[in-house]
């Protein structure tokens, strides 16, 4: 089987960072995957602190099959780095899995997204894995797929990526005009529209509501796990994006 490289973006989280590492390297896969690492750069004097402890973590990680750093020169913020580092990667490799500094796996998380990207690779209407799944109390099959892309452990392949458009206006524009907005929101369920109207206003930097969009309007299809292979630890104000969420329980 052809193992993804996983790619983890960091910033000035080096707690948080090395919790990401250190759950992924209790994966089966972990010793024969490639890990790559951007690290932004500080976007002023109150981040450089983290932002140097964090680098020099990521210089001394040990375990996987090979490690390569890039260190941003300047700050591209959360979402210039990922559509960016995610481009690059997913061009050279053909596939990824994609973590944040704030995402621990399940030891099963790099076995289902490997076998996953693996088994739909050349399924056109599959657009990407995701290995986290919001709790409900009903069960769930052991995998199922929803329309859209997700942000919290995914991974996808070039074919994939490739349909990504980072121009939210025209996402937007999309949307309103095929008279799609309700169902872009789970039926009334969650303002998606209202999100991806507050990045296009330039209130919010979000790259995930682009992706979710533009997977959407593609009518694709993201796989996920019935149970979560992700536990989002970074709701402590600490990073970039704070939202509060509610996790599962790690198998």
């Amino acid at each position: 089987m052809k193992l993804a490289p996983i790619v983890i973006f960091t910033y000035n989280r080096p707690w948080h960072t090395q919790q990401t590492v250190e759950a992924l390297l209790k994966n089966e896969y972990a010793s024969e995957s490639d890990l790559i690492i951007f690290s932004d750069a500080p976007k002023n004097e109150a981040a450089k602190k983290g932002v140097e402890e964090t680098r020099s973590y990521i210089r001394n990680i040990t375990g996987f099959k090979s490690l390569r750093i890039i260190e941003r020169d300047r700050n591209f913020g959360l979402a210039n780095n990922i559509i960016d580092g995610v481009t690059s990667i997913v061009n050279e490799f053909g596939r990824i899995i994609v973590l944040e500094d704030d995402l621990l796996t399940s030891p099963y998380f790099l076995k289902f997204m490997n076998e996953a990207l693996s088994l739909y690779e050349d399924e056109e209407r599959v657009i990407s894995v995701h290995g986290y799944i919001y709790p409900i109390k009903k069960s769930l099959p052991d995998t199922f797929f929803i329309k859209g892309a997700d942000c919290l452990g995914w991974g996808t392949w070039k074919r994939g990526w490739d349909l990504f458009n980072s121009n939210g206006s025209e996402l937007l524009h999309c949307l309103k005009e095929r008279s799609l907005t309700r169902t872009f929101d789970f039926e009334g369920s969650y303002p998606y529209t209202r999100m991806l109207e507050r990045q296009v206003n330039g209130e919010i930097g979000s790259w995930a509501i682009r992706w979710y969009a533009s997977a959407f309007l593609e009518d694709k299809l993201t796989l996920y796990p019935g149970k979560s292979l992700i536990y989002h630890n970074g709701s402590d104000g600490s990073g970039t994006n704070s939202v509060s969420y509610t996790h599962l329980t790690l198998p």
